[in-house]
C-alpha cells in the first residue's frame, strides 16, 4: 500500500485529519482498529461547551466537519453563558452517539481521495530522521510522505475499576501497545495521563419526577455556518445532587479507589475530576451538581454527567442507590478510569509535526488534551499541515490572534502538559475579536485559501458579507428622525440594542431585511455587527494588544539556534533549548521566562541579524 498521508487513530482528530488531507488532493489512508467505531463518543455524547463551542465554530469555518455533524444528529441544543457578553457565548449539544458516528462516517466515506483501512499499525518506518510509512502488526507496510497520529487513549491504555485493571484504548477495545512502546524507542518525550468516565444506568429504571428538567433552547443555535435552522424536536435533560449519604458511600470506600491507592500513577483533568476527587478536595461541599443525559433515541441508556469515576462496582452501585429518583436504577456499565501514553507537545512545532521526526504528526490526546472538540481542532491543523508538507506548500499556523485554535496549539507547545489542557475562554486573551459569531469572517477565507472551503460554502460567505456591509453602512451613516446622530452611535448605548432600529431597517432597506431573514432566521450576523458597534472601543483597544503581540511573533528564532548565552541562568537556558521556540513571542509565554531573559534573547538575536547582513555585504 501507499499513500501521500497516513492518518493513525478514527476519533474526532482523526476523522478531521483524514478528510482534510483528502480534500488538500492527498491521497489518504485513515487506518482504524474498527471502522464501525471512527467517531465514537467514547465519554459524554455532547459537542461543545463553555469555548469548546468555539473550537467547534472555528473547525467548521475553516472546512472542518464536526459541526455539520452535530448539526445532522443533535437532540438538544443550548447557548452557554447567555447573562454575559457576546465574547464568551459558546454553543453545546447532546448528541445521538450512534448517529453521530454513523454521520461522519458518512461524510468520510463521501471522500474520493480517502481510503480507510481496519487493522493495527505497530509502527513506523523510517528512513533517516523522517518518516516514511507504517507497520502493520500482521508484518504488512503502508508507505507515506506524511503520517498523523491520532491515537486518543489507545497508547499503552490501562483500564481502572476498583483494584481490577486491564489493557484497553477504550472499554471493549485493546490498547495500542505496540505503537505506543514504538513512539518511545523514537526518542519522543512520553508521559502517562489519566482520565475518566461515569456509570451508565438504564433509563426505564429511574423515577425521572425526582429531577429537575433541563429543556434545550427554543431557537436552537447550530454550530455550522452551513445550517440555517435546527427544527427537529428536542429531548430532555435532567439536574439533580449528590448528598451527604452518597459522600459518605465514598469516604467509607476510599481505600478501594485506584485514585487514592497508588495504583493509578498518570495525572488527572483538573477540571474535570472524579467525584471521589470532589469529595476528597471540597469537604466543605455538602453536594455536588450532576446531569442525567440520554445518549441517544433509540436506547435508554443514561450517562450520568458529573459523576465521573474509578470506584469498585458495588461502590458506584451504593454511590447512585443513595441519591432519590436513582434508588432502583440499574447501573448498565460502570465507570472507570484510563491510563495512557501522550506526547509532550513542547516536541511539536506549530504546524503539530514533530521536531525530531520530520514528516510524523500528532493531534488530540496524544499532545495532553482532553475532550472531543480540543481533538478536533488539532487533528484538522495536523491534517492540513501534514498535506501541505506533501505537497511542498508552506505550513498553516494560526496565531492566538485569530482562533481559539491558535491559542490551544500555542498553549501546548510553549507550555507543555503537566495534566489534560482543557480550553476555556479565560485562556484567550484576545476572546472579545475571536467570537463564535464571526468565526466565519476570521476564519473562512483561510480555508478558502488552503482548499479545504467548498463553493457553496464560499457563495454562501460573500452573500453574508455583503447584507453585513450593507447594514453597516446603513448604521454608520443613516439618521432615524428624531435621533439626531447616526444609528451605529445610538447603538452604543447599553439601553439601545439592534432590534429597536428594525421598522428603520425595513423601511430603507427592504430587500436586505427579507434576505437577513430568509438566510439567517436566528438574526446571527446582526449580531455580529452589533456587537462590533456596541464593543467598538474595546475591540480596537484589544487590536492595538494584537498588535503588539503580531511584532514579537515576527522576530523569529532559527532553527538550531544557541540558547546558552551569557546572562541567562542555566534553567532558563534548559527551557529554551527543550522547547525551541519559533518566536520571540513564543519564548515570552514559555513558564519561568522573564521579561529580562526575554530582552536579552531580543538583543542577541538583533546582533545576529546585523551580523549576517555585514557578511552578505
Amino acid at each position: 500500500m501507499s499513500f501521500d498521508v497516513v492518518v493513525i487513530g478514527g476519533g474526532h482528530a482523526g476523522a478531521e485529519a483524514a478528510r482534510a488531507a483528502a480534500r488538500l488532493g492527498c491521497r489518504t489512508g485513515l487506518f482504524t482498529l474498527k471502522r464501525e467505531l471512527i467517531a465514537q463518543m467514547s465519554c459524554n455524547p455532547a459537542i461543545g461547551g463553555i469555548a469548546k463551542g468555539h473550537l467547534v465554530r472555528e473547525v467548521d469555518a475553516l472546512g472542518g466537519l464536526m459541526g455539520e455533524a452535530i448539526d445532522a444528529v443533535g437532540i438538544q441544543f443550548r447557548l452557554l453563558n447567555t447573562s454575559r457578553g457576546p465574547a464568551v457565548w459558546s454553543p453545546r449539544a447532546q448528541a445521538d452517539k450512534k448517529l453521530y458516528r454513523r454521520q461522519v462516517q458518512a461524510m468520510l466515506a463521501a471522500e474520493p481521495n480517502l481510503e480507510i483501512v481496519e487493522g493495527e499499525v505497530a509502527g513506523l518506518l523510517m528512513d533517516g530522521a523522517a518518516v516514511a510509512g507504517i507497520r502493520m502488526r500482521d508484518g504488512s507496510e503502508a508507505r507515506a510522505a506524511a503520517v498523523v497520529i491520532t491515537s486518543g487513549t489507545f497508547l499503552n491504555g490501562l483500564i481502572h475499576v476498583g483494584d481490577t485493571t486491564y489493557p484497553a484504548g477504550r472499554s471493549g477495545e485493546p490498547a495500542a501497545q505496540l505503537l505506543g512502546e514504538s513512539l518511545k524507542l523514537l526518542g519522543l518525550d512520553c508521559g502517562r495521563l489519566k482520565t475518566g468516565t461515569p456509570p451508565r444506568l438504564d433509563g426505564r429504571t429511574i423515577d425521572w419526577t425526582q429531577f429537575e428538567p433541563q429543556p434545550g433552547d427554543a431557537e436552537p443555535t447550530p454550530f455550522s455556518f452551513l445550517t440555517r435552522r435546527i427544527e427537529r424536536e428536542q429531548v430532555l435533560c435532567y439536574s439533580t445532587f449528590t448528598n451527604e449519604r452518597t459522600h459518605q458511600v465514598i469516604r467509607d470506600n476510599l481505600h478501594r479507589s485506584p485514585l487514592y491507592s497508588g495504583q493509578i500513577a498518570g495525572v488527572g483533568p483538573r477540571y474535570c475530576p472524579s467525584v471521589e476527587d470532589k469529595v476528597v478536595k471540597f469537604p466543605a461541599r455538602d453536594r455536588h451538581q450532576i446531569f442525567l443525559e440520554p445518549e441517544g433515541l433509540d436506547t435508554h441508556e443514561t450517562y450520568v454527567n458529573g459523576l465521573s469515576t474509578s470506584m469498585p462496582a458495588d461502590v458506584q452501585e451504593a454511590m447512585i442507590a443513595s441519591i432519590p429518583g436513582l434508588e432502583k436504577a440499574v447501573m448498565l456499565r460502570p465507570g472507570y478510569a484510563i491510563e495512557y501514553d501522550f506526547v509532550q507537545p513542547t516536541e511539536l512545532r506549530p504546524t503539530l509535526e514533530t521536531k525530531k521526526i520530520a514528516g510524523l504528526f500528532l493531534g488530540g490526546q496524544i499532545n495532553g488534551t482532553s475532550g472531543y472538540e480540543e481533538a478536533a481542532c488539532q487533528g484538522l491543523m495536523a491534517g492540513i499541515n501534514a498535506a501541505l508538507r506533501v505537497q511542498g506548500r508552506p505550513g498553516f499556523v494560526l496565531s492566538r490572534t485569530e482562533a481559539y485554535i491558535g491559542t490551544l496549539v500555542d498553549d501546548l507547545i510553549a507550555r507543555g502538559a503537566d495534566e489534560p489542557y482543557r480550553m476555556f475562554t479565560s485562556r484567550a486573551e484576545f476572546r472579545l475579536h475571536l467570537r463564535i459569531d464571526n468565526a466565519d469572517r476570521r476564519l473562512t477565507p483561510l480555508g478558502r485559501k488552503l482548499g479545504l472551503v467548498t463553493d457553496e460554502r464560499w457563495q454562501l460567505w460573500e452573500a453574508k458579507q455583503r447584507r453585513m456591509e450593507k447594514l453597516d453602512k446603513l448604521l454608520a451613516t443613516g439618521t432615524r428622525p428624531g435621533d439626531g446622530a447616526p444609528a451605529a452611535q445610538m447603538l452604543k448605548r447599553p439601553e439601545v440594542t439592534l432590534a429597536d432600529f428594525d421598522p428603520w431597517i425595513a423601511a430603507r432597506l427592504p430587500e436586505l431585511a427579507a434576505e437577513q431573514q430568509a438566510a439567517d432566521p436566528a438574526g446571527w450576523e446582526r449580531k455580529t455587527v452589533e456587537t462590533a458597534i456596541k464593543f467598538e472601543g474595546y475591540l480596537a483597544q484589544q487590536r492595538r494588544h494584537m498588535d503588539q503581540l503580531l511584532a514579537a511573533e515576527g522576530k523569529t528564532i532559527p532553527d538550531g539556534f544557541d540558547f546558552t548565552l551569557a546572562g541567562l541562568s542555566r534553567e532558563i537556558q534548559e527551557k529554551l533549548g527543550r522547547v525551541r521556540p519559533a518566536t520571540l513571542g513564543q519564548a515570552a509565554r514559555i513558564p519561568g521566562v522573564t521579561p529580562a531573559a526575554v530582552s536579552l534573547l531580543l538583543v542577541h538575536l538583533e546582533l545576529r541579524k546585523a551580523k549576517s547582513k555585514r557578511v552578505s555585504i
